[in-house]
């Protein structure tokens, strides 16, 4: 009876190291893998920058093909301690050396309204205004 125990026991132990069996108690890490891509980062660029702009902003590519050295492939995958994987792509494309287009799971937000340049005069004639204001005050 002891040895089929002790044998039992050990059977258990060896097992439970194997990824096929999930017990309660044990816990799983969550794995990321790649390049982070975020939002604000995407925002940050512009048509027409050049590939050490672009490498500045965003880091690193994952992937640079040998092929086509005017693409550039950054991957972000992250899967959790239940399996659980999140990836995004996200494809940027060159010309020379020129950033033209991309392609992939982030898009970047819509660019703010600039103001019309009737507001932005009037804005400078105001600030002008404030400073003749506080000029005249003072004593030279």
């Amino acid at each position: 009876m002891l040895p089929r125990l002790l044998s039992l026991s050990l059977l258990s132990f060896a097992l439970s190291g194997c990824s096929s069996l999930e017990f309660p108690w044990v816990y799983r890490i969550s794995v990321q893998q790649g390049n982070i891509i975020d939002q604000e980062e995407v925002d940050k660029l512009e048509l027409g920058m050049t590939k050490r702009q672009v490498q500045f902003v965003m880091g690193s590519p994952l992937l640079i093909d040998t092929f086509n050295q005017n693409r550039w492939d950054y991957y972000y995958s992250r899967r959790d301690g239940d399996g659980n994987v999140k990836d995004k792509r996200f494809t940027l494309f060159f010309e020379g050396d020129k950033y033209i287009r991309h392609e992939g799971d982030i898009a970047p937000s819509p660019a703010s309204e600039e103001p019309d340049s009737e507001t932005e005069n009037k804005n400078r004639q105001q600030a002008d205004d404030n400073i003749t204001k506080e000029g005249d005050n003072t004593a030279y």
